[in-house]
């Protein structure tokens, strides 16, 4: 070998000598990154199908446990089914198992999907998770059993007061609310309906709450009063009518939810009494103009009639009550022979009418007017004086009538007398009227002293078919 050639041969020995530490450096590396390649695809494959460590679905650690073994987990996992509201326990139910099944897989996967992280993550995660097949213990029976106790609990608790309008000695009051302790037992269940599939269920204290004085109901019932004081009741008793209104008369009242007004105070038994003594004329002396044109005093004794105030009242109260426009009297009432009231329809002449018998003991003699004017008048012979049967002065009415009649009764000195009569017309309740008297001689203006009758009006029999046929029922008999 020729020395020129031997640097070349050297310098290539070099360059062997250099090559070989490279080449086994890249095989290393090559082997690293094969081996790291596969720890990644074995840590990706336990990530995608594992839980991370700290992760608990419904209180349940599954950490490091795959879908199928967290679902396993979970169905074998009992409830002890506790309610506590606030920090009381209410219900503590026997355990139950959890109620998820197959049905349930997918859901596991999306949340193991959802908490998947490329590296292991020891970070705490919760899940919840309500199972597809409905838990029957949790949605309804125990349910039930919350709905129970909750209105057991309210038996013993105060409840709220509303405020609440009411019409208090005619003026309109709201009252203030209260708070109470009663449970809002819907808005509960509601809540309960919202929880966590967990064993112990926590629902935050809800009370039932008043309605408060500036509440839009209240305001609203407000204008109820507003209106109902501005009912008025047209009240009819005979020919007048009176209107009645509600901001007058009305003190105190109440109208509930439903409209329905009760009326507890009111000034409408005195009103009636005011209206009752300006026409009514039972028991009444009346003024009385006579034949001659003489204004007497007569008491009203068998005619009359009142009204019955306190009937009145009531229906003038639930006239208002019911919103009616208007009423008439009906209850009436009087010394008739059934208690009925006599000359209601009669408005003039102090309330006896244009239509009456006029009878004068004085004078012995009677009138009957039909319609102001004078029909029939006679001499008469009323009840003895010296016996003390005179024929009782007053307002009185025709009772019946009847022809022929056989008149039975007493009399001073003919304790059981019987006489027929062709017509006989009575006034009073003790059996004086009208009747004509075949028998009498005597028929003097003075024979009533010590000849007069039992009682009753003898007329004479040439005239009385006349007296009879101008006298109706209910007719007022004025005797004075």
């Amino acid at each position: 070998m020729s020395t020129a050639n031997a640097p070349i041969e050297e310098i290539y020995r070099a360059r062997s000598k250099r090559s070989k530490p490279i080449r086994n450096w890249v095989f290393i590396t090559i082997g690293v990154m094969l081996v790291i390649a596969i720890i990644l695809a074995g840590l990706s494959f336990y990530q995608a199908t594992r839980f991370n460590s700290n992760v608990t679905i419904n209180d349940v650690p599954v950490g490091g446990l795959t879908a199928g073994k967290a679902l396993d987990k979970l169905k074998g996992t009992s409830l002890k089914n506790r309610v506590f509201v606030g920090e009381e326990l209410i219900i503590d139910e026997k355990d139950t198992k959890m109620a998820f099944s197959s049905q349930d897989t997918s859901a596991i996967k999306k949340l193991l999907k959802d908490q998947w992280t490329f590296f292991p993550n020891s970070e705490a995660k919760s899940f919840w998770l309500a199972p597809k097949k409905t838990d029957e213990f949790r949605n309804n029976t125990m349910k039930t059993q919350l709905e129970e106790k909750l209105l057991s609990m309210n038996e013993n608790l105060k409840a709220p007061q509303d405020a609440v309008v009411k019409l208090e000695g005619g003026k309109i009051v709201i009252s203030n609310s209260e708070s109470g302790e009663q449970y809002d037992i819907a808005a509960l269940l509601k809540d309960f309906t919202k929880q966590k599939y967990s064993s112990d269920i926590h629902l935050g204290p809800a009370y039932l709450k008043p309605i408060e004085a500036d509440n839009p109901i209240i305001k609203e019932e407000e204008q109820k009063y507003h209106a109902f004081l501005k009912r008025t009741v047209d009240y009819k008793v005979q020919d007048k009518v009176y209107t009645l209104k509600a901001s007058e008369l009305i003190k105190d009242a109440f109208i509930s939810k439903d409209d329905v007004v009760t009326i507890s105070g009111s000034d409408i038994q005195n009103k009636i009494s005011e209206i009752n003594n300006a026409h009514s004329t039972l028991n009444k002396t009346i003024d009385f103009k006579t034949h001659s044109g003489n204004v007497i005093k007569v008491k009203a004794k068998g005619y009359g009639w009142a009204l019955d105030v306190e009937k009145e009242a009531e229906l003038i109260q639930a006239a208002f009550e019911n919103g009616e426009k208007s009423l008439s009297a009906t209850n009436i009432y009087g010394h008739g022979w059934t208690n009925e009231g006599i000359g209601y329809e009669a408005t003039t002449n102090n309330g006896i009418g244009d239509t009456y018998a006029e009878v004068s003991l004085a004078e012995q003699r009677i009138w009957i007017y039909k319609n102001g004017k004078l029909a029939v008048t006679t001499h008469v012979v009323t009840g003895k004086q010296s016996t003390k049967e005179g024929t009782h002065p007053g307002v009185w009415y025709i009772l019946f009538k009847s022809s022929p009649y056989t008149l039975k009764g007493s009399a001073v000195g003919n304790p059981n007398y019987s006489v027929k009569v062709n017509y006989w017309a009575p006034f009073t309740n003790d059996g004086q009227g009208f009747h004509d008297a075949s028998w009498r001689t005597n028929w003097a203006s003075n024979a009533y002293l010590n000849s007069g009758s039992a009682g009753c009006v003898n007329t004479p029999p040439s005239i009385m078919k006349q007296v009879y046929d101008n006298l109706k029922t209910y007719d007022p008999v004025v005797v004075y």
